[in-house]
């Protein structure tokens, strides 16, 4: 009998918890160590969105404690960066249907790859090499000065093109993106 009532207790202490829990206001993300952020470019008159989060140096070095060199990189902190399109998309040379993906990146001394990836909503660590869709090579070049706080943005070039950017420390790699 005594065993009955000490489940119905802990049933009952854990209700309470899940309900605290879920009363709970969201999380301010912008509070984080690695904040929020958005690019954002219209092509053909549609929008392609990143939302990432923005890790800061703080003294350490790209290719080494931060984006090593060699490994699948989460593209940011935190949640894994999210590719949101309402258009079809040439990225690098590769088709990219209208969708949500995720973005990763293969960061190297030479060439990095951008690695657009099917799985969505995960959080930033979780990569499945076998979700892939496309690992696409980025042209890499040196800031004029360092960027202290990771940074994606878009330069539009035309109505359906623009330069996909991630700068960080004293480089950026980029991307051609074509609206097809």
């Amino acid at each position: 009998m005594q065993r009955k009532y000490l489940a119905v207790g802990v049933m009952f202490v854990l209700m309470i918890a899940a309900l605290a829990i879920a009363q709970q206001p969201p999380q301010d993300k912008s509070k984080r160590p690695s904040p929020p952020g958005t690019a954002e470019v219209t092509l053909k008159n549609k929008k392609v969105t990143i939302e990432y989060s923005r890790p800061f140096l703080k003294g350490r070095k790209v290719g080494q404690e931060l984006a090593p060199y060699g490994k699948v990189w989460r593209t940011g902190a935190n949640e894994a960066t999210a590719l949101t399109t309402e258009v079809n998309l040439n990225i690098g040379g590769v088709k990219v249907p209208a969708g949500k993906y995720t973005l990763y990146t293969l960061p190297s001394e030479g060439t990095w790859k951008l690695i657009i990836n099917k799985q969505t909503g995960q959080w930033g660590t979780q990569y499945d090499e076998s979700q892939d869709l496309a690992r696409v090579d980025m042209k890499k070049s040196a800031l004029p000065q360092s960027v202290e706080q990771f940074t994606i943005s878009f330069d539009k070039k035309g109505e359906s093109t623009a330069e996909l950017n991630l700068d960080w420390e004293n480089t950026r790699v980029s991307v051609a993106v074509k609206a097809e």
